[in-house]
């Protein structure tokens, strides 16, 4: 089995907030709270849960966008938790990302080949002929014509606004890629184009991404394994298949249960979560699900669960399945 292009053991990220003048205390927002899990070539990792579950701030400590608060993280065995900005520039060419807004992302006062060289140029010494010819080919392995190299973010459609970022992410030929809610913005037949470019690109360059996302359906179609986050824990890590035809987690099955269901005629009792996700800020003792799980018992409130294996490649942390 290959190794893995990116290993994260137990990452946290805090964002300290304001100091108690009671306790002396400093409160921090427990964004990302001891996450593990790792990547490897070729493969998908989905992150998936609610908004505010701190799926965004995870892959971007992930790529030291955001310092981590401790733990480690390795980029094809190097750990580069700890490396200064001028170390860690050698190894930000095997990391790009895709972000989800494709006009934000994108300089609007810079052409599709500016956009697209400017990695090269940060990077590499390259002839401008050869440079102007690698543009072209990258933009053409991204489904966009070779000849649309001088025309400027607003004369691209939104799809095309996010084939000319992945075209950029692909420029310095990265082990991994981060992907942050990559087709949101789009309309729907758009996201399944850009959805399946990805796809093709994957089995073409043996990429490994990180996927973030709410919405499931995509999740289903281009995830291998799936991380479900909850209050800036993973409850849940289990391959594709096994997530979606048996959620073992209470707050899994209420994320998929809460999905809409496309069959026409298709009807189903929905498992309605009561309350509201607690504050990262304060957080409840114990489980941090069981404020709203219905399956709580007594140890829920006082004891942490850990992410326990369950099976093959399938990870857990919940009392309830601990005892099955």
């Amino acid at each position: 089995m290959a190794d893995p292009v990116i290993e994260v053991n137990n990452l946290k990220k805090y964002f300290p907030i304001q100091r108690n003048f009671f306790t002396k205390t400093m409160l921090a927002v427990h964004a990302v709270d001891s996450i593990t899990f790792s990547i490897r070539e070729g493969e998908t990792l989905c992150l998936v849960g609610e908004s505010g579950c701190g799926k965004s701030t995870a892959a971007r400590t992930v790529l030291r966008l955001l310092e981590p608060t401790s733990g480690t993280i390795k980029l094809k065995g190097k750990d580069i938790s700890t490396l200064s900005q001028q170390q860690l520039w050698h190894h930000r060419q095997h990391m790009q990302m895709v972000f989800q807004d494709p006009y934000a992302s994108l300089n609007p006062r810079l052409t599709a080949e500016s956009i697209i060289s400017e990695p090269l140029t940060n990077y590499f010494r390259i002839p401008s002929d050869r440079l102007r010819e690698q543009v072209r080919t990258l933009l053409e392995k991204v489904g966009l014509r070779a000849d649309s190299i001088q025309k400027f973010p607003h004369e691209f459609s939104g799809g095309q606004r996010q084939r000319l970022g992945l075209a950029r992410a692909l420029a310095l030929n990265p082990s991994l890629i981060v992907a942050d809610e990559p087709v949101s913005a789009l309309d729907v037949s758009v996201q399944a184009q850009v959805i399946n470019l990805m796809v093709k690109l994957q089995d073409e360059m043996k990429l490994a991404y990180l996927f973030v996302s709410h919405d499931l359906a995509v999740v289903e179609h281009i995830g291998h394994r799936v991380a479900v986050m909850y209050l800036g824990r993973i409850v849940e890590l289990a391959a594709t298949a096994d997530l979606f035809n048996s959620p073992l987690h209470p707050y899994s099955q209420a994320l998929l249960d809460a999905a809409p269901e496309a069959k026409v005629g298709v009807k189903r009792v929905r498992k309605v979560l009561q309350g509201d996700v607690p504050s990262p800020i304060n957080r409840p003792n114990g489980c941090h699900f069981h404020t709203r799980c219905p399956h709580a018992m007594p140890k829920c409130q006082t004891d942490s669960p850990a992410l326990i294996a369950v099976d093959d490649d399938r990870w857990v942390a919940c009392h309830l399945v601990a005892h099955i």
